[in-house]
Order: C-alpha cells, then structure tokens, then sequence
C-alpha cells in the first residue's frame, strides 16, 4: 500500500510539473501549448539591462517590469537583479529577483508558471499568491554622484525616453502605467541607477507632482505651476511631455538628475 500511495504522489507531481510547461518563441508566451500573451522588450543601457511589458493576444497591456536599482545588493547573490512588476488591471505591485544572465527568460518562468493570465486578463488570487512565494523585500539604498555639466543648458527629451543636455545624455525616463487617475513615472542616470519616481494628476496640465527620491529616501509634493491651460500636445515623446520637461527641470536643478 505504501508503495503504491508513493507512486501516486510521484505521478502526481510529475503530471502538475507537466502542466507548467512554459515555451517561449517570437515573443509569445505558451502554457501547456496554450499561447497567453506577448512580451515587448525594451532595451537599456545600450542593450546591458532590459524592461518588459506584457500584453495579452488581444492587445491589452497586463504587467510592466523595470529593473529597480534602488535596492541593496544582495551581498550573497551577484547574478540577480530586482525588477518592480506592476500588475496593471489589478494595481498590484511586487518585486522579484531576475538572473543577469537571463532577464528575458526569467520574467516569462515568473508569468508562466505563475497562472497569473486568465484569458485576456489577470487573475489577482493568484498574482497575490506569486508575490507571497517568489517576491522579495529588498533595503532601498542608493549611492550615485552626477556628472559636472553646465545646468544653464535647456534640456531634451527624446523618443527614445532618453533625457538630453548639451548634447549630452544624462539620464532616460520609463512610465510604469496610470493608477487611480495618476500617471507614474520613473527617472535615471545612464548607468540605469534609478534617482526619482514620481506621479501626477492633470497631464500637462499638472499643477504639482509627488516624488519619491531614492537617493535621499524622502517622499514629497513638489509645485509646478501652469500658467496656460493646455487643451491638447501632440508629442512623440509622450502624451505628458511638456510636464514632464518641467519635472525633468526641477530634478536637474535640485541635484536629483
């Protein structure tokens, strides 16, 4: 009987192990030959680091992964880095290690195998589920010394999310998503240490924004007065470029950037 209940329990793994078969071919995710969604790439740091965001085989952005250099090393492990999933539909947020060696592939082992895509959507039980058992609560500490340059300078904010001076790049920018009426930004030095988060109401209309500073540890609302009401920007940048150049101003001047 024993040997039996034995063999059951190890047939039984082996078939739930089966049914966590992940494939990953032209950037689409597939579960036990079920495709569920697709992966969009973006290279920094001239291809040495990489942000993901997935959609499903409909089109709907579900999770946006960035790399997050905020966090303390950890001194035992030199081949991961900390990524911040932000779960789109559900607003849930959870931060996971990823190989150095194999971003890409780890992110989609952490979609697939967690069952997070039901369809075209997320299933929230379990995306709780996946930051309980693989997230991690890594120690903020940033240490970065900014290049001397001439501030007097105007700054640019290209297409390709990089920030200009002088023409010089000085830093990059990566949105992470709207919640609850705010849209969410992320702000860089070129070695992908990130300086600033910050979120906003009001498009380009903004009349302040909230930032979180990594290099200080110091969360606030800073003022951005507008003096013209702005009906409508056109922008390939972003859809919030003129605010954005403003923060990007104030993120300069105060030493942030």
């Amino acid at each position: 009987m024993k040997t039996i209940f034995t063999f059951l329990c190890v047939l039984g793994i082996n078939i739930f192990l089966l049914a966590q078969k992940v494939d990953y071919k032209n950037n689409i995710i597939t579960v036990d030959g079920q495709k569920i969604g697709k992966v969009e790439v973006q290279k920094q740091n001239l291809g040495l680091t990489k942000n993901f965001n997935l959609y499903s085989m409909e089109g709907k952005k579900l999770v946006i992964a960035v790399l997050s250099t905020e966090f303390e090393g950890d001194k035992n492990d030199n081949t991961t880095m900390y990524y911040r999933f932000t779960f789109l539909p559900t607003n849930q947020v959870g931060i996971f290690k990823l190989s150095t060696l194999g971003m890409e592939k780890g992110f989609v082992n952490l979609i697939g195998k967690g069952g997070v895509v039901e369809g075209n959507i997320l299933n929230e039980a379990k995306i709780t589920e996946l930051i309980a058992s693989k997230g991690v609560s890594p120690r903020t500490a940033v240490n970065y010394t900014l290049v001397s340059r001439n501030k007097s300078w105007p700054i640019e904010l290209k297409e390709s999310k990089a920030i200009e001076q002088g023409g010089e790049q000085i830093g990059f920018f990566n949105p992470t998503g709207n919640r609850n009426g705010q849209d969410f930004y992320e702000f860089f030095i070129p070695g992908g240490i990130l300086v600033a988060k910050v979120n906003f109401a009001g498009g380009n209309n903004a009349q302040n924004f909230e930032l979180f500073s990594a290099k200080d540890n110091v969360r606030k609302v800073v003022s951005i007065p507008q003096k013209d009401k702005v009906k409508f920007l056109s922008s390939a940048v972003d859809p919030n470029a003129l605010t954005l150049k403003r923060i990007t101003a104030w993120l300069v001047q105060n030493g942030y950037l």
